[in-house]
This record gives C-alpha cells, sequence and structure tokens, in this order.
C-alpha cells in the first residue's frame, strides 16, 4: 500500500499545482501568501483524499495514461482561475490534455495492426492424432460445478459460504477441476475471517465425487477492505495492468494460490499482451511479480483466458486492419463463443500441458464452416493456427452442437465444451451430452468433415468404440494413433464375430496369437467370408486397444484389401 499512498500524494501535488494559481492572481485581483497556502493545502488534501478514494474503491491502475481521462478537467479549472501568463500557460495544457485524450479515444482505429502482430501464430495444417488409449479431460464444467454444489453439506458452517468458480489444472499428475469456498456476502465474510478451503474433482471420470480439502483462505475474492484479493494485489502493485479474473491454483501438496495476468497495453490505453503473473499466497497474502518464464511449474493457466480470447479476436479481426473488420471483412475469421472459460477452452495434451482451445468461423451469417482453430499455450502464450485440410469443409463448433441438439431433441439434451481432436486420422468434435439439469448423459462424437458420421457412448473412451465403427461403416478412412505404428501379423483364426452394422458387416475376429482385431466390409467387402479355423496375414495399427483396427486382410486362398 506505501506505493500506492506515494503515488497517490504524488498526482495530488500536481493537481494543486495545476489549480491553485501560484502567482497569486486570479480573476479577482491577487491573493495572499496565507490564502495561497491555505488554498494549497486544502486542494492537496482533497485531492489526495479524493483519489485515494477512487483508487481504493475502484482497483484502477496507476500508469500514466489514466491521468488523461481527469487532465482537461484540471488543467480546465486551472486556467479559469488563475490569470495573466499562467492562464496562458494552463490554457495550452489544457488544449494539450484535449488531444492527448483525442489521442487514447482514438487509439482503436490506429492500433489494429499492432494488435494483429502482438497476435501472431505459428500455421500448420492438423493437430496430431490423439491417442485413443487415453483419456481426454472431458467432464464438462456445469457437470462438475453441479455435483461440488449436491456435496457443498462437507463445508463447516455452510450457509457463510457458496461455491466459487471452477479452474481446471493437473494436480500430482491428476487432471481435476478446483473450485474454491468464496463468502456469500459482506456480513458473513465480517463473521467468518476466513474461508474454509476448496473443492477438487476429476476432470476425466465422471463418476468420481468432490471432495473437500481444508485450507483456510484470508484473501479470497469475496473478501471485503484491505483482505478482498483484487484490491490486495493492486495495493501492492499500483502500476501494473491486468487482465482478467484471478485464478486459483493448487500446488501438489494442495497448497492454494491465487494468480493474475498482467501485461502492457499495445497503445494509449487500448489493447493487451500478457507479460507475466501475481501470485498471491492465499492464506498470508504474500505475493511475487513474475515473469512469464519465471512461473512455478504447478501453474497451468499463467496466461487468462480472458487475454487468450482478446488475442484470438486481434488475429481473427484484424488481418487486414480495423477498417476491413468493419466493412469488407477480406479474410476475416470470427473465433467461437463456445467454450467454457471467457469463449476458450482448457484442454490438456498427452504431456500433460494445458492449453486453450477455440475455432475460428465465417462472419456470414447462417453459415457453420470452421475457417481454422488454434490452441494456445496457457503457459507461455505462444499460440498455433490450425488451417485444416483445405480439401475438405469443416463444421465449426456450432454446428456440432447443433448436430447434438437435433439428435436428442425430443430428450431436451444439448452439447457443451465442443472441442476438436484428431481421432483415427479423422478431424472429429467430441463434446458432453448434458439434460435440461445439467446432468451428464453421454460423449458425442460427430466427424467435422463428414457430419453423417457420428456415435455416442457413456464414456468417452465407449464413444471412441463407437465412432471407429461409424467411421468403418462409413466410408472414412480408420487410421493410427499419435503413438501407433503399422504392423503385420499372421495366425489362425479361432473366433469370429459378425455385425450387421446399416449397409456393412463389422466382422471382429481373435486369433491364435491372443490379439483382437476389428475390420468393415466397407473397407474389405470379402472380410464376411471369415470364418474359424481360416489363415489370415492382417496390416493393423498398433493402437494398443482391446480391438486393434485392421488396414489390410488376407484370407487363405481368398484376397482382399
Amino acid at each position: 500500500m506505501t506505493q500506492t499512498l506515494i503515488m497517490a500524494l504524488i498526482a495530488s501535488v500536481i493537481t494543486t499545482i495545476l489549480i491553485v494559481p501560484l502567482t497569486k492572481k486570479v480573476q479577482k485581483g491577487e491573493i495572499t501568501n496565507k490564502q495561497l497556502l491555505n488554498s494549497f493545502i486544502f486542494v492537496l488534501i482533497a485531492s489526495f483524499v479524493i483519489g485515494f478514494t477512487i483508487i481504493y474503491i475502484t482497483k484502477i491502475d496507476l500508469h500514466w495514461t489514466v491521468f488523461a481521462y481527469v487532465l482537461p478537467v484540471i488543467t480546465l479549472i486551472g486556467a479559469l482561475v488563475s490569470k495573466g501568463v499562467e492562464q496562458t500557460l494552463k490554457g495550452f495544457l489544457f488544449l494539450a490534455s484535449i488531444l492527448l485524450l483525442g489521442y487514447m479515444f482514438s487509439a482503436p482505429f490506429f492500433n489494429a495492426d499492432k494488435k494483429y502482430e502482438s497476435a501472431q501464430k505459428e500455421e500448420q495444417v492438423e493437430i496430431e492424432p490423439f491417442d485413443e488409449t487415453k483419456t481426454p479431460a472431458s467432464v464438462p464444467p456445469r457437470f462438475a460445478q453441479n455435483k461440488m454444489k449436491k456435496a457443498f453439506g462437507q463445508v463447516p458452517n455452510t450457509s457463510y459460504y457458496e461455491l466459487g468458480n471452477l479452474q481446471i489444472q493437473k494436480v500430482d499428475g491428476e487432471y481435476v477441476y478446483i473450485a474454491p469456498v468464496e463468502f456469500s456476502g459482506l456480513f458473513k465474510w465480517f463473521n467468518g475471517k476466513t474461508t474454509p478451503g476448496y473443492f477438487t474433482m476429476s476432470a476425466t471420470d465422471s463418476t468420481d465425487n468432490p471432495k473437500f480439502v481444508k485450507s483456510e483462505m484470508t484473501y479470497v475474492p469475496s473478501a471485503y477492505l484491505n483482505k478482498n484479493l483484487e484490491r490486495h494485489i493492486r495495493l501492492a502493485n499500483p502500476t501494473l495492468i491486468f487482465y482478467g479474473d484471478p485464478q486459483l491454483e493448487v500446488d501438489d501438496e494442495g497448497k492454494p494460490f491465487y494468480i493474475r495476468s498482467y501485461g502492457e497495453f499495445i497503445s494509449a490505453r487500448n489493447g493487451f499482451d500478457v507479460k507475466g503473473i501475481v501470485m498471491v499466497d492465499a492464506a498470508t497474502g504474500d505475493s511475487q511479480v513474475l515473469t512469464l518464464d519465471e512461473v512455478p511449474e504447478f501453474i497451468d493457466g499463467a496466461v487468462s483466458p480472458e487475454s487468450v480470447s482478446l488475442q484470438n479476436s486481434y488475429f481473427g479481426n484484424y488481418i487486414h486492419g480495423f477498417w476491413n473488420s468493419v466493412f469488407g471483412k477480406k479474410d476475416v475469421k470470427l473465433p467461437s463463443d463456445e467454450g467454457t472459460e471467457a469463449n476458450v477452452s482448457p484442454i490438456f495434451n498427452e504431456n500433460g500441458e494445458m492449453y486453450y482451445f477455440t475455432d475460428f468461423t465465417s462472419p456470414k451469417e447462417g453459415v457453420d464452416s470452421m475457417l481454422g482453430y488454434a490452441l494456445t499455450d496457457a503457459r507461455s502464450g505462444e499460440s498455433t493456427y490450425y488451417t485444416g485440410n483445405l480439401e475438405e469443409s469443416y463444421m465449426d463448433s456450432r454446428g456440432a452442437l447443433d448436430i447434438i441438439e437435433k439428435k436428442f431433441i425430443e430428450k431436451e439434451w444439448e452439447g457443451e465444451m465442443p472441442i476438436l481432436y484428431n481421432f483415427y486420422g479423422e478431424a472429429s468434435w467430441l463434446a458432453p451430452v448434458l439434460d435440461s439439469n445439467g446432468f451428464l448423459q453421454n460423449y458425442f462424437i460427430v466427424s467435422a468433415a463428414n457430419p453423417e458420421i457420428s456415435a455416442f457412448g457413456t464414456t468417452p473412451n465407449d464413444a471412441l468404440k463407437q465412432y471407429r465403427t461409424a467411421l468403418s461403416r462409413g466410408g472414412g478412412t480408420v487410421d493410427g494413433t499419435s503413438n501407433s505404428e503399422e504392423a503385420t501379423i499372421s495366425g489362425d483364426v479361432l473366433r469370429v464375430y459378425k455385425e450387421r452394422v446399416g449397409d456393412y458387416t463389422v466382422v471382429s475376429f481373435l486369433l491364435n496369437t491372443g490379439q483382437n482385431f476389428t475390420i468393415s466390409s466397407q473397407n474389405a467387402p470379402l472380410a464376411i467370408y471369415l470364418q474359424e479355423g481360416d489363415h489370415v496375414v492382417i496390416t493393423y495399427y498398433a493402437t494398443k486397444e482391446q480391438f486393434l483396427p485392421v488396414k489390410e486382410i488376407m484370407i487363405e486362398d481368398i484376397v482382399t484389401q
């Protein structure tokens, strides 16, 4: 707070100098030394009290550009009460402050190119295939929040508190949702003083039950006065520029910390480019200002989702400047608003690194064609833009949700948190399906290029198995995964199971090697003749799944591919 007080005092001194006529000449004549001293003291105290009160209540930053909003008023008052040369000088300062204010308000019209440069992304075609032996972090936050609310009875003095915002992260190698317990009002804070802890729940297993972790926190967003988290951060860092809400992060020992992203304006007081975080111990209030390359390993979301969403907006809208984003809209692509956090969705790759996902669509109304998608590293802010296969037209996230809604129209179920994956070499949307009460019903997968190919199951892995079958019978090509290679094996068939699915037959069989395989007659028509005792030579994808997808099969005395 000391730094804030000093800066408020400096601003008050400048305000006093600009308002009080130092030459002692005023419109009604001339003032005495005593009157000058009294005026100086009165204006100094009044401006300090008013200024600090505004800073304390609004938690506004004290970056020098903030004074551009009040400078015209201060210089105008100074010019009106003074006389002679001093009045002329303050009149010029008034005109200069008007020009500065005009520059501030006009910044969005001329800094679009700088915004676009700040949001530059590496460009690739497709993401790596997903390892289908793993489980994506696919429990929707609304479902997790519902379960946590039902488990709120675990919290002591329940009536004092309410559930805070969810945050997904990796804790001790597991993907979990974290939600702090917050005060439910001023009087509850006054009586409670501290919050008792936070909830945690698996982000991959929908059957997991929320667990309440006891860990008292004093500096939280719902506290008041100096214990309010945002005010505590602001008073300690008066000049930093923040963008996005504070987020709770928990280290591998379960100790809670709050973080908030800070950065720089692109120009004037417009635009934002993230540079680091302020990390606060939620119990003691001890804080650190860290650049992005200094962020501790346990923090997954150093870059706020709000700042990522803002950068996506720059990247999509300002490719040819500001006016093109309003009128011509050449090459403009709009970021989706279907994300779970500030229009982006946090996901984890196979290395446990968190990224923010969003897809881009056409600004033309009624079009659900995806123009590309982006993944932004949640720790470094580095981003990659994927164009997708330009020979195919991909459906955007809104289109995928519309398909789910039509699929379950009678039950009034809807999809949430659509994420684009590369399943078996096919760009595919995965979305949890919830009922009207927010309870999870199933997982739905639909091809982005071929919306007629879709499947659903009770778990993500079950949906993947059904989707692989749908791809096989729908004419899609089932490729390997990120960790799989093609392999060739020969052996005798011990068991055969044939299932008629639509116009095709899915053949599953067991070799004497102990391995199970599956193939569709869509890709290998003569596979319908496979029977026990046949000797086969097959080329398959070593995906480590229980039933391995076959690429080619040769049956003794019958050849098929």
